[in-house]
């Protein structure tokens, strides 16, 4: 299919799970030969990648939950600002759609493309539908869904599976197959905390790691994503329990470090369960405890009921606990084979070409709801 002359607006803010799906879908669009354009916040006009290739328009945006009144005030302030910048960037643009990907950042743009009467849809990246994506569901044309149940949708919307959609790059590690630790060979460990690491693993991992049987706990190398100011305490804890550890604050090749993981440990925002996923990889999930709404909870266990993975709650996980489940998965290939199997099925690996489907449909004036997009499992 053919683009249009007038371009396509991608609305998404500075984080990870907001950007990898709008990238994913922005590389779908542009092979299909349409336009493209980003509106983003500050934060999100400062990263690299394919979005800042784009044309590239920059709001005011700010969140409001969390803050006191003072913040709160100053949050409304910064989105009313975004919203008269996104009405006048939609006005000269012209798009043919637009596509919000949730967050502070896209609510401005989306709510002036709603008042434009632009074509519209909303992907959402979790299992709970955000605030700012509740916001606009029932007023756009489309809220795309990640999730097989989303949580949260308000009544009377209708939403289309199309899946989370996942970076190119990690094609080649989804093609590697899963070999799972036997006899005494190394043990790939990946731990991954978020977009900022976490800091209950800096503790949690190497305490849980020194418990382990001695002949098993040599076999295993770490890498585990830490945050900056806790790196050299870090390293001192995996010293003292004698497992080989490298510690960065954020990795380059995260495709290739989960194709290589036999075993994960991971926070489970909606970028992370779907990565893992695609590849095939098994991982236990600790969701981040003061997640909104409790959605990284919801993102694991969706995973979880299908047998691709297990998850624990950060408080009820000590580092004994973890040490008994760690000892039964490294020494049972079959449960973490299982697992990866499970995995890798649970995803849906043409998410992106799913929804900009969606997206094409509204674009030449079609309902977008294809047959596939209904179809997904």
């Amino acid at each position: 299919m053919t683009g249009t002359s007038r371009p396509i607006v991608l609305a998404a803010g500075g984080t990870g799970g907001h950007m990898f799906p709008a990238e994913a879908l922005g590389k779908v669009l542009r092979k299909r030969g349409h336009a493209l354009v980003w509106v983003t916040d500050e934060r999100g006009a400062a990263r690299t990648g394919f979005l800042s290739e784009l044309e590239t328009h920059t709001i005011s945006a700010r969140g409001i939950a969390g803050f006191g009144a003072l913040g709160r005030l100053t949050g409304v302030i910064s989105l009313g600002v975004g919203v008269f910048q996104a009405r006048r960037i939609l006005r000269d643009l012209n798009p043919a759609a637009v596509i919000g990907f949730g967050g502070y950042a896209a609510a401005p743009t989306m709510m002036a493309a709603t008042h434009l009467k632009l074509p519209t849809a909303i992907h959402e990246q979790n299992a709970v539908i955000g605030k700012a994506n509740r916001l606009f569901a029932k007023r756009v044309d489309h809220v795309c869904t990640s999730f097989e149940q989303t949580r949260l949708l308000p009544e009377g919307v209708s939403p289309v599976l199309t899946g989370m959609p996942v970076r190119s790059a990690f094609g080649a590690a989804r093609a590697k197959p899963y070999v799972a630790p036997k006899d005494d060979n190394p043990i790939n460990l990946v731990v991954l905390g978020g977009s900022q690491g976490a800091a209950a693993f800096s503790h949690l991992i190497p305490c849980a790691l020194k418990r382990l049987p001695e002949a098993l706990r040599k076999r295993i190398a770490v890498d585990q994503q830490c945050r900056s100011e806790l790196v050299d305490q870090t390293r001192h804890a995996f010293s003292n329990c004698g497992v080989q550890a490298h510690l960065q604050p954020f990795f380059e090749d995260v495709p290739g470090l989960i194709g290589a993981a036999q075993l994960l440990i991971a926070r489970s925002g909606s970028s992370t369960v779907s990565e893992v996923s695609y590849t095939g990889r098994p991982a236990i999930y600790v969701p981040y405890p003061y997640a909104a709404d409790d959605h990284q909870t919801d993102n694991a266990q969706a995973l979880v009921k299908t047998g691709g993975g297990w998850c624990g709650q950060q408080d009820a996980l000590t580092p004994d606990s973890l040490a008994v489940h760690l000892e039964q998965l490294l020494t049972d290939p079959k449960a973490l084979t299982k697992a990866a199997e499970k995995a890798k099925a649970f995803a849906i690996p043409d998410a992106a070409d799913r929804l900009a489907d969606v997206v094409e449909g509204l674009v030449h004036g079609r309902n977008g709801h294809t047959d596939q997009a209904q179809g997904a499992a």
